[in-house]
């Protein structure tokens, strides 16, 4: 396993979760959104920045930046399709 470089992340004071009405937690799958995805999509999607501002921002490659959109749209479009609830954590 590769070291993971420190990224630069807004802190969450407690996780976010976002799940389907009518289906109890007990009941779903989750899917987990770690920070540096959402921040990924946040700046770029939310804030309208490209890529590279995000790398900047994050202090992480444009690369990695490709993959955490990649990942987090991923799981988010997952979520919605199959009803799956989702978390928003920090990274330990």
């Amino acid at each position: 396993m590769r070291y993971k470089k420190k990224r630069c992340c807004r802190f969450l004071e407690n996780e976010i979760v976002y799940k389907p009405v009518n289906i109890n937690m007990k009941e779903i799958t989750i899917n987990n959104i770690e920070v540096d995805e959402f921040e990924a999509i946040r700046i770029c999607d939310y804030e309208g920045l490209n890529q590279i501002e995000a790398s900047l921002l994050m202090n992480v490659s444009r690369g990695t930046i490709q993959r955490l959109l990649n990942s987090g749209r991923k799981k988010i479009v997952d979520s919605f399709l199959n009803k799956k609830a989702i978390i928003i954590k920090n990274m330990h």
